[in-house]
């Protein structure tokens, strides 16, 4: 889901057992490379979590808030509260192993 909102988003945390934020620009070739990859995993081994795509060049004031200062950044939310944090160089793999952790718990 595109986010632009950050009072939905906030309530989305705090509504769902588990929510990944996704902070991306369209000018950062690692950004666009990463989303297709980030999406696969979700869709085949989390399909419970809910997925944000935030663009922070059109909604400077989500990352702000989140303390996001370089994409493409993911942070990871579990029962409302931030668990994991990945910046700039981001693996499938890693990303992968800190979510399953939560994940086989909460769901």
């Amino acid at each position: 889901m595109q986010t632009e909102d950050i009072e939905k988003l906030q309530i989305r945390i705090k509504n769902e057992l588990g929510v990944l934020l996704y902070f991306y620009n369209d000018d950062c070739a690692p950004c666009i490379s990463l989303r297709p990859k980030v999406q696969k995993l979700m869709d085949e081994k989390f399909p419970k979590m809910k997925v944000n795509w935030i663009n922070s060049k059109q909604s400077p004031e989500i990352p702000a808030a989140y303390g996001v200062f370089a994409n493409p950044a993911i942070l990871l939310f579990f029962d409302g509260k931030e668990t994991r944090r990945f910046s700039k160089y981001v693996s499938i793999d890693e990303l992968g192993i800190a979510i399953e952790r939560y994940y086989q718990l909460i769901f």
